[in-house]
């Protein structure tokens, strides 16, 4: 048996997506810029692409910029706000000013806040509970007269916590601050309404909602000014040079329109089997929750291994990621192997968990195809995996 538990990692392209992607790669396979036929055929596809994207997140098709992915989505939110401020700044001869970000953020949006500190931004880093959420008061206490941007996270990918973003988005907005929010693990899983969240950007990605690779999204309210990261052709409206990848496009606003009309009655099948995933493992000793129970994407079951194996070893989440794929099922862990040297979860260390068992998380992640009994075979084998010995 095989059994994938890895969506939020990636999702298989779904058929109605790839067959609408071979029809662009046959139809309409001309350049969108182009002012004759072919072209028109590629623009229009691209722009029921747009339209389609937009519609997920209740948006207008003009506000949706095309990406590689997530993660130039959330460099271009960052860099494309703060660097066109920047400018001004110079201008103006005023130091840069500041930004603030969770401590749970994906990479795609730590990394970029460390080279804006680079470049002298301050950073401001908002702790989370246990539970890996941010109270609205720690970031009403944290902004300053001069903060640019705040950016959360919607949905951590790792530990599956769900943000407060309209409440946060409300603080940023009363205090004339612009908002962005990485809700790439959201979106295709809980209702996005880019009005009712009240958010200036917002990032997207189409691998994560069975989509294909190689394409994402910027949601930028109307209005708002974005320094390009490509300099170019003047694509996208001038945000976002390149030529147009049509079929990946083409493939995501499939997956978007198919994720919107099914999301309802897939958030809750999918929360009902991780629930039941939750309880068939809620007696073994070794494993603690981790996230928020109430607060959680539906789709997402994570644990620590609080356990030694024989040798008396802690039990890493990387071992378990290799043993359970001995077995057919594929699971992910959140720590990394850096030259040899497992590092702990930088976000399970944000949660206030000690080097040793932020080395011991693993996520289970359901998908459409997930079902019943691939829950029940996956707690059966995962039980005596993790019921090793205790630590001392």
């Amino acid at each position: 048996m095989q059994i994938y538990l890895d969506h939020s990692a990636t999702t298989p392209t779904r058929s109605e997506a790839v067959e609408a992607m071979l029809q662009s790669l046959t139809q309409a396979w001309g350049n969108p810029s182009s002012l004759h036929h072919w072209g028109e055929a590629a623009a229009t596809a691209v722009e029921m692409a747009r339209l389609q994207v937009a519609d997920l997140i209740n948006a207008p098709a003009e506000s949706i910029i095309f990406t590689s992915g997530g993660t130039e989505a959330n460099n271009l939110a960052l860099m494309g706000v703060l660097q066109g401020r920047l400018r001004f700044l110079q201008a103006s001869r005023t130091q840069p000013g500041h930004l603030i970000i969770s401590t749970v953020e994906h990479a795609a949006i730590s990394e970029p806040a460390r080279q804006l500190e680079e470049q002298g931004w301050q950073v401001t880093r908002l702790p989370v509970s246990p539970q890996g959420r941010v109270n609205p008061e720690i970031l009403l206490a944290a902004l300053r007269p001069d903060t640019a941007l705040v950016s959360v996270i919607y949905g951590q990918s790792e530990v599956g916590t769900v943000q407060p973003i309209a409440e946060l988005a409300a603080i940023a907005r009363q205090h004339g601050v612009l908002f962005h929010t990485d809700a790439v693990q959201v979106a295709g899983r809980l209702p996005l309404n880019v009005e009712e969240l009240g958010v200036d950007l917002l990032s997207l990605s189409s691998h994560k909602l069975y989509g294909p690779k190689g394409v994402g999204a910027l949601y930028v309210r109307p209005g708002l000014s974005l320094q390009p990261l490509l300099a170019g052709g003047g694509q996208e409206r001038g945000r976002r040079s390149g030529t147009e990848a049509v079929p990946n496009m083409v493939g995501f606003g499939v997956a978007a329109a198919l994720a919107a009309e099914e999301l309802e009655a897939e958030a809750q099948r999918l929360q009902g089997l991780r629930d039941r995933l939750f309880e068939q493992l809620a007696g073994v000793w070794s494993l603690q929750v981790t996230g928020d129970r109430q607060h959680r994407l539906p789709h997402h079951v994570s644990f620590l291994v609080d356990a030694e194996d024989s040798q008396g070893k802690p039990i890493t989440g990387k071992a378990l990621v290799r043993q359970l794929n001995l077995a057919g099922i594929a699971i992910s862990s959140g720590s990394a192997c850096h030259s040899g040297k497992l590092a702990p979860s930088p976000v399970l260390l944000a949660m206030g968990y000690p080097e040793r068992l932020a080395r011991a998380g693993i996520r289970l992640t359901l998908g459409r195809d997930t079902r019943s009994a691939d829950i029940d075979w996956t707690a059966q084998v995962l039980k005596p995996l993790v019921t090793g010995q205790r630590p001392l």
